[in-house]
């Protein structure tokens, strides 16, 4: 049986054992008793908080052994308690504490049963660091890199297997952990920073204590505990601490629509109407138009929102009001206590549309210049650009969301790669899907990709071309937008001849200690072609680093024709010459390309530098450009 985080009146050295981790930002304060056991337990969450939040209040869910009926006192101080309530079971009480003119302080919640018998709970309140609740999230001027831990680097094989976990590392097996984690991120950062990353997603790392199938850290079964086979709240702490160090964010993937069916709310539920479809398994129709549809009946909405993926993954009713207390103060608790960049949400439509208002407000007043970003796979823009804020949309959705996954982009640029030209195949998918950019609150500040954890990889994608490869990534690291690339991309990793998310996620090479021959970390053992590969994705970040305010800036494009397609980054909306500009020219065929006919936007008394040479023409010149390419030029 797991022994999980406890508290009680037989010991105070949860208020002792706090660790202060100062970053940029945040201190970080405490070191849980992960897994510690101790008498007349009582579990408590969140496990601390910190006086002068934007919110007034912060709900405690205690759960404990018929604690539901318990009285609760506060020690001293000015806190008040607001509320003490119960719901279904004799085992959770929910207690609203009022920290509005609160001071940091260790408090002692004192809670009293019937027969005389009491337990104490220490809480603190503790200090937020200067700076905290102006942090920035990541933006346009940032390149994610999205790793799958367990397949990335296994920096400490002596947490590949712990007790008491049923999953077992099997190297071997496709859908098996193999070991990698947190450790492995962390040995690996200066890849990372000389890649040119500046942002780190990981896939969830939280305790999912399934029986099988759980490196891919979906199935949460403690949402304040990373999983020990990763490491520990510490490490993850330590992680964003040196991430920071080196120029790098951290960005914490989050699941707000479902649990692991081992979760311990599957075993006592707090309220009948925790779980939807009061816990029995009912499977989502996936339908997300239903949520826009304005001839959408309610039975297709709520078998949307209320079905769940799988048996292993009961869906959350966030329409408890306990529930989304809940899960809005674990985002925000992770936010302070690892000192985060950013937050991706995984499924983002399917939970309660109010809730998920709910939910990114509450955030972002805490965090006015802090970024998230949603994942709705759909490849219609108007159903993306519904969730951003700032969009037109067809009612008055309140949504504070300030960023969506581009999966229109995706698939349009995987499309026109794959296509003949023609006036209605070809580049002009592309061109055609970025012109509904005035659906979005933000275009500049949607999270665009060429593959991701969840698909095909895209070298797969595009049938193994090289060329096509080139100008996929080309266009991703140097369009309007957010770029995340997913790890082993940039050595030509695929899937050729499946689509099995085990295989898909392979072992990164070089991260485990049996990986002699090939190590993408160093070079060794990589073919030209991943060598080469590596290299134009490090060449295209360099320039993303060294010229920011270009890729904050516009995108101005022009139609595609005869196989050619051209687009500018610019500062701002002027042809002013003397302004900084960046050209990319994606051409199938080749093509003696007269620079003139671009003078509107790249100006006439100018020279253009070539990236990957560094060869300069005149605004004047003729450009002779081979089949199959993707060029870059810096304009000035």
């Amino acid at each position: 049986m797991l022994k999980r985080n406890r508290i009680s009146n037989e010991t105070t050295s949860l208020r002792n054992t706090s660790l202060s981790v100062i970053t940029s930002f945040v201190t970080i304060l405490p070191v849980f008793c992960v897994y510690s056991y101790q008498e007349n337990n009582l579990d408590v969450y969140p496990p601390n908080w910190w006086a002068g939040m934007q919110h007034a209040e912060v709900e405690l869910m205690i759960s404990g052994e018929n604690v539901a009926d318990d009285k609760v006192l506060v020690s001293e101080g000015n806190v008040q308690i607001k509320q003490s309530r119960a719901l279904d079971s004799e085992n959770y009480l929910f207690v609203t504490l009022d920290i509005a003119d609160a001071s940091p302080q260790e408090l002692v919640l004192s809670l009293k049963d019937e027969d005389g018998s009491s337990r104490d709970i220490h809480f603190s309140l503790g200090k937020r660091a200067q700076g905290s609740s102006a942090r920035k999230g990541f933006g346009p001027e940032d390149a994610i890199y999205l790793i799958a831990p367990d397949r990335f680097a296994n920096g400490s094989v002596g947490n590949d297997n712990i007790e008491g976990y049923k999953d077992k590392v099997d190297r071997s097996f496709k859908g098996g952990r193999h070991g990698g984690d947190i450790q492995g991120i962390s040995n690996n950062l200066d890849y990372i920073k000389e890649m040119g990353f500046t942002q780190i997603w990981t896939m969830p790392m939280l305790e999912n204590a399934m029986e099988n199938y759980s490196y891919h850290g979906y199935s949460t079964t403690d949402y304040y505990n990373i999983d020990p086979r990763f490491g520990s709240n510490d490490a993850f702490i330590e992680l964003s601490k040196k991430a920071n160090e080196n120029g790098i964010g951290v960005i914490m993937d989050m699941v707000l629509n479902h649990i692991g069916s081992e979760h311990v709310w599957m075993k006592d539920t707090p309220s009948s109407d925790w779980i939807n479809n009061y816990g029995q398994f009912v499977g989502t129709t996936h339908k997300r138009e239903s949520l826009h549809d304005p001839h959408a009946v309610a039975s297709d909405v709520k078998g949307f929102s209320d079905g769940w993926f799988v048996a292993t993954m009961p869906d959350l009713n966030q329409r408890n009001p306990h529930l989304a207390n809940y899960l809005i103060q674990n985002a925000i608790w992770w936010v302070e206590t690892a000192n985060l960049s950013g937050i991706r949400v995984d499924t983002y439509s399917y939970p309660d549309k109010g809730f998920l208002s709910q939910w990114t407000n509450r955030i972002m007043k805490e965090y006015p210049n802090f970024n998230i970003v949603g994942e709705e796979w759909s490849v219609n823009p108007a159903i993306t650009a519904y969730w951003q804020a700032g969009s037109q949309r067809h009612d008055d959705y309140d949504s504070a969301l300030p960023s969506v996954m581009d999966f229109p982009l995706q698939a349009a640029v995987v499309k026109a790669l794959n296509s003949e030209e023609s006036w209605s195949s070809g580049f002009i998918s592309i061109y055609e899907t970025l012109a509904t950019d005035f659906l979005y609150g933000d275009p500049n500040n949607l999270v665009i990709f060429a593959d991701n954890h969840d698909m095909s990889r895209i070298f797969t994608q595009l049938n193994h071309d090289k060329a096509k490869w080139n100008m996929a990534m080309t266009l991703f690291l140097t369009t309007r937008g957010i770029p995340q690339v997913f790890y082993g991309t940039e050595i030509l990793m695929g899937n050729e001849g499946t689509e099995d998310h085990g295989i898909i996620r392979s072992d990164f090479p070089g991260g485990w200690p049996s990986d002699s021959d090939k190590n993408a970390f160093s070079g060794k053992g990589l073919s030209d072609d991943e060598l080469w590969a590596q290299k134009r994705i490090k060449n295209l970040l360099a320039l993303r680093q060294s010229h920011p305010q270009l890729f904050k800036g516009k995108l101005k494009h022009y139609a595609p024709v005869d196989g050619v397609y051209t687009y500018f980054r610019v500062v701002d909306d002027t042809a002013d010459t003397s302004d900084q500009k960046l050209m990319v020219i994606l051409n199938k065929k080749s093509v003696d390309l007269p620079l003139a006919k671009y003078a509107e936007v790249l100006g006439s008394d100018v020279s253009i530098t070539r990236v990957s040479d560094g060869q300069i023409f005149n605004a004047s010149e003729t450009l002779s450009l081979p089949v199959m390419s993707a060029n870059v030029f810096i304009v000035q």
